[in-house]
Protein backbone atom coordinates (compact mmCIF):
# COMPACT_ATOMS: atom_id res chain seq x y z
CA UNK A 1 0.00 0.00 0.00
CA UNK A 2 2.53 2.34 0.96
CA UNK A 3 5.97 3.51 -1.22
CA UNK A 4 7.94 4.79 1.81
CA UNK A 5 8.66 2.29 5.19
CA UNK A 6 5.93 3.01 7.99
CA UNK A 7 8.00 5.15 10.92
CA UNK A 8 10.48 6.16 8.86
CA UNK A 9 11.50 10.21 9.14
CA UNK A 10 11.85 12.18 5.28
CA UNK A 11 12.49 15.19 4.51
CA UNK A 12 10.43 17.35 1.24
CA UNK A 13 13.64 19.43 1.02
CA UNK A 14 16.68 17.06 0.73
CA UNK A 15 17.89 14.49 -1.99
CA UNK A 16 16.95 17.05 -5.15
CA UNK A 17 19.33 16.85 -7.68
CA UNK A 18 21.80 19.59 -8.67
CA UNK A 19 20.61 19.38 -12.33
CA UNK A 20 16.94 18.77 -13.41
CA UNK A 21 16.86 17.93 -17.17
CA UNK A 22 13.00 16.99 -16.27
CA UNK A 23 10.63 17.90 -13.38
CA UNK A 24 11.28 15.14 -10.50
CA UNK A 25 8.27 13.37 -9.42
CA UNK A 26 8.60 11.22 -6.20
CA UNK A 27 5.66 9.09 -4.80
CA UNK A 28 5.80 9.19 -1.31
CA UNK A 29 2.75 7.40 0.13
CA UNK A 30 -0.62 5.82 -1.83
CA UNK A 31 -3.61 3.30 -1.33
CA UNK A 32 -6.39 2.25 -2.87
CA UNK A 33 -7.85 6.03 -3.65
CA UNK A 34 -4.96 8.44 -3.26
CA UNK A 35 -1.47 8.86 -3.89
CA UNK A 36 0.83 11.83 -2.10
CA UNK A 37 3.65 13.19 -4.39
CA UNK A 38 6.73 15.52 -4.36
CA UNK A 39 7.49 17.28 -7.43
CA UNK A 40 10.06 19.33 -8.06
CA UNK A 41 10.40 21.78 -10.89
CA UNK A 42 12.97 24.04 -11.75
CA UNK A 43 12.13 26.60 -14.87
CA UNK A 44 10.26 23.46 -16.40
CA UNK A 45 6.62 23.86 -17.90
CA UNK A 46 4.09 21.78 -19.67
CA UNK A 47 4.89 21.09 -23.28
CA UNK A 48 3.18 23.79 -25.34
CA UNK A 49 -0.17 22.77 -26.73
CA UNK A 50 -0.07 19.53 -24.28
CA UNK A 51 -2.86 19.92 -21.04
CA UNK A 52 -3.21 17.56 -17.65
CA UNK A 53 -6.60 15.76 -17.58
CA UNK A 54 -6.23 13.19 -14.98
CA UNK A 55 -9.04 10.96 -14.05
CA UNK A 56 -8.81 12.03 -10.34
CA UNK A 57 -9.05 15.14 -8.29
CA UNK A 58 -5.69 17.06 -7.22
CA UNK A 59 -4.71 18.76 -4.38
CA UNK A 60 -1.46 20.81 -4.87
CA UNK A 61 0.24 22.94 -2.37
CA UNK A 62 3.17 25.08 -3.58
CA UNK A 63 6.14 24.93 -0.44
CA UNK A 64 9.49 26.80 -1.84
CA UNK A 65 9.31 28.56 -5.19
CA UNK A 66 6.83 30.57 -7.32
CA UNK A 67 4.80 29.14 -9.87
CA UNK A 68 2.29 30.10 -12.52
CA UNK A 69 -1.12 28.11 -13.84
CA UNK A 70 -3.49 28.47 -16.16
CA UNK A 71 -6.95 26.67 -15.82
CA UNK A 72 -8.41 26.36 -19.15
CA UNK A 73 -11.29 28.06 -18.72
CA UNK A 74 -9.81 30.86 -16.95
CA UNK A 75 -8.58 34.24 -18.35
CA UNK A 76 -5.54 35.15 -16.09
CA UNK A 77 -2.52 32.87 -14.82
CA UNK A 78 -2.70 31.95 -11.31
CA UNK A 79 0.04 33.06 -9.71
CA UNK A 80 1.32 30.49 -6.57
CA UNK A 81 4.00 31.47 -3.84
CA UNK A 82 4.96 29.14 -1.06
CA UNK A 83 1.89 28.31 0.83
CA UNK A 84 -0.49 28.38 -2.02
CA UNK A 85 -2.72 25.83 -2.74
CA UNK A 86 -5.44 24.65 -4.83
CA UNK A 87 -7.64 22.07 -6.00
CA UNK A 88 -8.17 21.00 -9.40
CA UNK A 89 -11.34 18.59 -9.86
CA UNK A 90 -11.06 15.83 -11.70
CA UNK A 91 -10.38 16.32 -15.84
CA UNK A 92 -10.28 19.85 -14.83
CA UNK A 93 -7.55 20.68 -17.71
CA UNK A 94 -4.82 22.48 -16.78
CA UNK A 95 -1.06 23.58 -17.35
CA UNK A 96 1.67 24.60 -15.81
CA UNK A 97 2.82 28.15 -17.66
CA UNK A 98 6.14 28.87 -15.93
CA UNK A 99 8.09 27.80 -13.23
CA UNK A 100 11.18 29.65 -11.39
CA UNK A 101 14.27 29.05 -13.40
CA UNK A 102 16.77 29.83 -10.39
CA UNK A 103 15.17 28.07 -7.23
CA UNK A 104 13.39 24.87 -6.78
CA UNK A 105 9.84 24.68 -6.62
CA UNK A 106 9.03 22.12 -4.54
CA UNK A 107 5.15 20.68 -4.66
CA UNK A 108 3.08 18.83 -2.27
CA UNK A 109 0.65 16.83 -4.48
CA UNK A 110 -2.46 14.66 -3.61
CA UNK A 111 -4.28 13.03 -5.79
CA UNK A 112 -7.95 11.38 -4.93
CA UNK A 113 -10.57 9.59 -6.43
CA UNK A 114 -13.36 12.09 -6.45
Amino acid sequence: MSKVSSCLPGNLFQNIPDTLPDELFQELLSGDQFKVERIVSRGHTTPSGEWYDQDWDEWVLLLTGAAKLRIEYKKELMELSPGDYLHIPAHQRHRVEWTDPDQNSVWLAIHFKP
